[in-house]
């Protein structure tokens, strides 16, 4: 499933682990005015469609996100994009500037998750148990709080049906079970794409631990610009800044 709306140059728009396109509700009517947008969610993730076989893989979601590319490209007519990504789709923005170098323009990465470490497969037999674990109202609740820098302000039944809607789609447990398998995206970050980057986090982020984002900062170094009041959504806590940080 891909979002498309707006109009101008292209830009693709990755959200992060275990989420969807619905992740950019409030960054995408800031950008529209200047931009297409295209908003997939990515392979295995979202409200895609998920075959009992599919490549639940890194590989997977970028081999798909390449065909998107291709697509974007040809109906646009443009020779380059632009990329935003954040959590995971940051290190899914990394991975995917350095495959496709000539086609993609610049970076925007918010609260990128995954630069840094190595894959560290979850056994096949514990993965399905994760997942289900994951999908625990209880557990759902949690993650949700925990991504927002004021969330006895902020989370409100909306914002944990949001985080929570895709759960119902077909094999969402076995796909998520055989994505963790795979290791997920890790280390991506070394060596950085040639294009220009900038970092947006947020000094309230309770999901990058400090290890994460010492690491982080150790790799990206002036790139990054903390956000005060921010937790590990600033397309979410703060999209206007992050509008404002892409148009410049």
């Amino acid at each position: 499933m891909v979002e498309v709306l707006g109009e101008g140059p292209p830009l693709l728009l990755l959200h992060g682990f275990d989420s969807s396109h619905l992740e950019f509700r409030r960054l995408a009517p800031l950008l529209a005015p200047q931009h297409q947008l295209f908003i997939p969610d990515l392979h295995g993730f979202g409200f895609c469609p998920r075959l009992s076989d599919g490549p639940y893989s890194p590989e997977g979601v970028l081999s798909h996100l390449e065909a998107l590319l291709e697509q974007i490209l040809q109906r646009s007519g443009a020779s380059r994009v632009g990329l935003i990504g954040a959590s995971m789709g940051g290190s899914v923005a990394v991975d995917l500037a350095r495959r496709q170098s000539a086609r993609v323009e610049r970076l925007l990465l918010l609260a990128p998750a995954g630069l840094t470490g190595r894959p560290m497969p979850v056994p096949a037999w514990l993965a399905p148990l994760g997942a289900r674990f994951l999908g625990l109202p209880a557990v759902r609740r949690g993650l949700c709080r925990s991504a927002f820098a004021e969330p006895d302000r902020d989370v409100g039944p909306a914002e944990l049906e949001i985080a929570s809607l895709h759960l119902l789609c077909p094999n969402w447990g076995p796909a998520l079970a055989a994505f963790a398998s795979s290791g997920g995206f890790a280390g991506c970050g070394e060596p950085l794409p040639p294009q220009p980057i900038q970092v947006l986090w947020g000094t309230n982020d309770r999901i990058l631990r400090p290890p994460q984002k010492r690491a982080a900062q150790a790799l990206l170094g002036e790139r990054i610009t903390e956000l005060a009041a921010c937790g590990h959504l600033p397309h979410i806590d703060q999209p206007a800044t992050v509008a404002r940080t892409w148009h410049g």
